[in-house]
């Protein structure tokens, strides 16, 4: 891009190092955005032959090389030296998937001296580090060692007490113990410290080491957080490393407290900064030395900051790993999901948590379902869009599928494999094909629904929510005429601790990312399953237009992850500047973190005259930004811009009726003669006019994450399909058209939100119909009872 301004006022730096890039955005005082840089690993740095930025090996490892976060990291600062005045930037957030580096002795205690005369890379070079090529977030070869440890610990329910999770392959403590126990002595012996990605990046800014902050302490299975006895204000307790663990861990006590050394101190309080940038890239890159930079913190909770959800919301983020994170009251950490303080809150506030539930199974096998049953992602968005929900148009023969490759957490640690059911019996393949697509995306997001609502009878979420429906009729609940509700009847009735019917317990608002929700019958299935409004980051919106299939953001758009560390940065200087000049920063207006993003936001669209968000930087500064992704805030329709002119080119979706007539499978279809759009009516229409097609990506690959690869077309794919029953296609071709905004109002537009789907009542009470029986074959998976 060309160089931007070199004077002019204030800017905010977010760093985003994600599975297939390293990603940075910068904006303006008032958010608006004004640069966008990324150096690709596969495409910029092809020495490291990485694919989607990770190696695969057998034994489902996932592993990149640090060395090339290193050299990745010299090729943004000089973009960012070349392209921008960095004298301007005041704040630096950032983030970094879920990965480990591996330090060797050689430079502890201090962090390693470094001269502004050379790069980085060429003064830390591979053998800096004790395991040159780390496990990345997608790694699930220490799942043995997690379900090890939580036995260990008396089971999901005890360890989930005593450090806030149960057993998951991307804790830090299984990649621990399985390098201690599975890899040479050498690794363990030669370590000196090890640091989560996030910290490496921020050590690398502020050129010294960096503590973990408790949002991550908490994910790694050793720390016990400490709220007991917190008072009315919810004080922050001392938390700890537990001993028992990191000596099981270690192997033996006094290895344990190796491990603690390694770890070091964690920072509890997020709300302020945690240093200054570091001499060398004030010396080498031209930074001003009084640059501030926050506490760094995981990719999926920056992205989760980026969107500022409300009360009552749930960020629901496709890709590499799925997840569902929403706003949290109080400490109390069960089985069901994982819990994290706040990583932006001030310590005068009340504590804050953010309740995650995840799916490891999610981009990989939507893409083996793509490659089995079709051979484009258009044919398979179709497909899902044509089925009717559960796959038969009756109502006591719903298909339902479980995919699990991977190893994932409670309750399906151990269950591995694919399972399909028709009439409630296990079947090795429907009778007809096409109901695969459809019946993955459901049972992918029926599971969340179903662990929503267990994890709302938990009370974590807190018992004062407001709930506003938004334009979703409620309707209250019948009552007997003793004047008791009936719902606990109901699901006792069902043999469920909820009522699947009620949608009042069930998230306000979807807010959606990563680029299996471009697709506009995934939104759709969204918002049907949990009966609410769906949106969408306006920026994915229209980089969808560009590049529909890739968890990574088209040229010129930004991360969500880097855009909400780039958003911490812009909040913590703030705080810090107005207790410069005295007084406090609540007292000058500067709430929590939610409270004053969404406050800049509000000024900025009043200053603007109601001006949406710039989206890129492919356009001029204050000029639309985009295609569809504020469409419906000044049109009622949704409109086209020459973006979509640069759209994928997919195979023919006609392959799906080619692939009817080749596998013989229109005679024995379930769906009693068969049936066409025509026989769909509300169901099709809705799939095509409420949206388009797909979106961009938060999870940046996740951190918890997995390659773009999985969901990038391949678009050479010709010649047959993998998948058997399935006869080979004449490929065609046709564009595949993403997800488009529908009309929203001025509250999410200045957020820079677009709706994408509406909540439908009718689809949603089908759904609930469903969910008894889902649970039920859930239960038996979870039972080995099939």
């Amino acid at each position: 891009m060309a160089p931007g301004p070199k004077t002019g006022p204030a800017l905010f730096l977010g760093l985003e190092l994600a599975t297939d890039q390293l990603r940075a955005s910068i904006v303006d005082e008032s958010l608006e955005l004004v640069g966008v840089e990324c150096v690709d690993f596969d495409t910029e740095l092809p020495e490291y032959q990485t694919q989607g930025g990770i190696f695969t090996t057998p034994g489902d490892a996932y592993t990149t090389p640090v060395d090339m976060w290193v050299k990745a990291l010299d090729f943004l600062l000089e973009k960012l030296t070349r392209n921008h005045d960095v004298t301007r930037i005041k704040s630096i957030g950032g983030c970094a998937q879920h990965a480990l580096v591996w330090w060797k002795s050689t430079p502890i205690p201090s962090f390693p001296a470094l001269d502004p005369r050379l790069p980085f890379h060429s003064q830390l070079p591979p053998n800096t580090f004790s395991l040159p090529n780390t496990p990345v977030a997608q790694d699930t070869s220490a799942h043995t060692h997690a379900l090890a440890l939580e036995a260990l610990l008396g089971g999901p329910d005890l360890m989930a007490a005593r450090v806030g999770t149960c057993a998951n392959a991307s804790l830090l403590a299984a990649q621990l113990l399985r390098v201690r126990e599975s890899w040479t002595s050498d690794v363990w012996s030669r370590t000196g410290k090890i640091q989560l990605a996030s910290q490496f990046l921020a050590s690398m800014v502020v050129g010294e080491w960096v503590n973990m902050g408790e949002s991550e302490a908490c994910a790694t299975g050793m720390w016990v957080h400490a709220n007991a006895g917190a008072g009315a204000q919810g004080a922050a307790g001392l938390g700890r490393w537990d001993e028992g663990v990191l000596e099981i861990v270690g192997g033996s006590r006094e290895e344990g407290r190796r491990i603690r050394t390694w770890l070091g101190d964690v920072e509890v309080a997020g709300g302020r900064k945690a240093a200054h940038i570091s001499r060398y890239l004030c010396e080498r890159y031209g930074f001003e030395s009084d640059t501030i930079v926050t506490p760094f913190t995981s990719d999926y909770l920056s992205s989760y900051l980026s969107l500022c959800p409300s009360p009552g919301d749930a960020v629901l983020s496709f890709g590499p790993m799925d997840t569902l994170l929403t706003p949290a009251q109080h400490y109390l950490p069960t089985r069901l999901y994982s819990l994290f303080p706040h990583p932006a809150q001030d310590p005068s506030e009340k504590r804050r948590y953010i309740a995650m539930l995840s799916s490891r199974n999610a981009d990989v096998p939507r893409a083996l379902v793509r490659d089995m049953y079709t051979k484009s992602w258009s044919a398979f968005d179709r497909l899902v869009a044509i089925v009717p929900p559960g796959g038969s148009i009756g109502l006591d023969d719903k298909l339902f599928s479980f995919w699990l490759l991977q190893g994932d957490s409670y309750p399906l640690s151990h269950v591995k494999g694919i399972y399909r059911f028709e009439t409630g019996i296990k079947v090795n393949e429907f009778r007809d094909l096409r109901a695969n697509p459809r019946c993955l995306l459901e049972s992918q997001v029926l599971s969340f629904r179903f662990r929503w609502s267990r994890m709302i009878a938990t009370g974590v979420l807190g018992s004062n929510i407001n709930r506003s429906r938004g334009n979703v009729a409620q309707t209250p609940g019948p009552t007997s005429p003793q004047g008791q509700n009936p719902r606990s009847n109901i699901a006792s009735s069902l043999g469920l601790s909820f009522d699947p019917y009620d949608y009042t317990p069930l998230p306000a608002r979807i807010l959606v990312t990563g680029a299996a929700a471009n697709f506009p019958s995934v939104a759709n299935l969204a918002g049907d399953v949990f009966n609410a409004p769906v949106f969408m980051p306006s920026t994915q919106v229209d980089s969808a237009q560009v590049v529909p299939h890739r968890n990574a953001p088209a040229a010129g758009f930004p991360g969500r992850a880097s855009l909400g560390g780039a958003y911490f940065a812009r909040w913590i200087w703030g705080k810090e500047r107005s207790s410069a000049i005295g007084g406090s920063s609540t007292g000058r207006g500067l709430g929590g973190f939610e409270e004053e993003i969404k406050r800049l936001h509000g000024k900025r669209w009043v200053a603007s005259g109601g001006n949406p968000l710039r989206t890129n930087v492919n356009t001029p500064l204050g000029g639309n930004g985009g295609s569809g992704a504020n469409s419906g805030t000044s049109t009622p329709y949704g409109h086209r811009s020459g973006l979509g002119s640069t759209v994928f080119v997919e195979e023919e979706e006609e392959e799906v009726e080619e692939m009817e007539r080749a596998s013989g499978i229109l005679a024995s279809s379930v769906f009693a003669g068969g049936f066409a759009d025509r026989d769909l009516g509300r169901d099709i229409s809705r799939m095509r006019t409420l949206t388009g097609s797909t979106v961009d990506t938060v999870t940046s690959s996740g951190s918890i994450g997995l390659s773009t690869a999985f969901t990038t077309p391949d678009l050479n794919a010709g010649a047959g399909s993998p998948g058997g029953g399935v006869g080979a296609v004449v490929p065609q071709t046709t564009t595949l058209t993403p997800v488009t905004a529908l009309p929203t109002s001025d509250a999410e537009a200045q957020i820079g939100l677009a709706k994408v789907a509406e909540a439908d009542v009718d689809a949603f009470m089908t759904y609930a119909a469903i969910v008894p029986e889902y649970c039920r074959l859930e239960g038996m998976l979870c039972k080995s009872l099939v």
